[in-house]
């Protein structure tokens, strides 16, 4: 099939090259358009983009894909589907109309469960324990669109949305081949979702990455991985904001919630059952560096509290 992809972060990439080496002929490219990035604010293209470029494919950068002369563009291309992964922008029905096979989306959930922006994160957030990929074809309402397949995934305890979302971007690259080649030899048939199990997954804010050392250790843990590495998690400080990197269950005795124990070489915050022990630490205008040796630099004691 004549394919156009849409993506746009790096999470698409893996996709992309799984479909410029596959049988199907990529003639174009849907991204994002260029946005300032680095301490100087250059306006930079996506990696999709870049990629694309090197790959000497046609690359379209529309403000809205409302726009009449992208669509005029994108029928100029004739693609018979629009395989999309991140893109990031909303499909008008003038769009998805386009293609003869419409857009097939690869979206990182078992769907009906966690529609939405951010599933990875939810699905960490909730103590998910399996997780995967689905694809499925493109319709106004919310990722509600017919299924054509999915692959699962386990989410280790170690996992955080960076990593989990690594591991589903590799596995639902050949998914997503996989479906182009059951919709063209008409093998693969969409089916209607699930009315029941739907569940929401929107953006997570900055502030929602604020940890509540009132949780129990578990859904600190679990806040912190699935807010890394973005939005990333933090607390307070001495009045400043501290970054926190994922932390480690302890059985240690109770602490107070936020207050700190500092040894030699480790150090633990009470949560709302028992401690856990930081990770890494980026407090503001340093470097990251391990918590033992931030709480020697300045010189924490224990009994001191985070969060206040």
């Amino acid at each position: 099939m004549r394919v156009v992809f849409a993506g746009t972060p790096e999470v698409a990439l893996p996709s992309l090259e799984a479909i410029a080496s596959s049988q199907h002929e990529l003639v174009g490219v849907v991204t994002r358009p260029d946005a300032p990035a680095g301490r100087g604010r250059k306006l930079t293209p996506s990696p999709v983009a870049q990629r694309a470029e090197e790959l000497g494919v046609p690359v379209l950068k529309p403000d809205h894909p409302k726009d009449p002369a992208f669509q005029e563009e994108l029928r100029a291309l004739r693609p018979d589907c629009c395989p999309v992964v991140a893109y990031g922008a909303l499909l008008p029905s003038s769009a998805l109309e386009i293609p003869e096979h419409g857009w097939v989306n690869l979206h990182f959930s078992v769907l009906p469960h966690w529609r939405g922006a951010a599933p990875v994160q939810h699905a960490i957030w909730a103590g998910d324990e399996v997780t995967g990929a689905t694809t499925f074809r493109i319709v106004p309402a919310l990722d509600a669109g017919p299924t054509f397949g999915l692959m699962t995934q386990t989410i280790r305890p170690d996992d955080t949305a960076g990593t989990l979302l690594a591991k589903l971007a590799e596995g639902g690259a050949g998914l997503l081949v996989a479906t182009l080649d059951g919709i063209e030899d008409g093998s693969l048939e969409a089916r209607e979702q699930q009315a029941e199990g739907v569940t929401i997954a929107p953006k997570i804010s900055v502030e929602d990455a604020r940890v509540d050392w009132e949780d129990p250790a578990l859904g600190v843990d679990r806040r912190i991985r699935a807010c890394t590495p973005g939005p990333g998690a933090w607390t307070t400080y001495d009045g400043e904001r501290l970054k926190l990197g994922p932390v480690s269950l302890t059985d240690r005795e109770p602490l107070a919630p936020g207050v700190l124990e500092v040894t030699k070489n480790a150090v633990y915050v009470g949560t709302g059952t028992a401690p856990v022990e930081l990770g890494e630490v980026k407090a503001f205008g340093k470097k990251q560096m391990s918590a033992a040796d931030w709480a020697r630099g300045v010189r924490i004691e224990s009994g001191t509290r985070l969060g206040e």
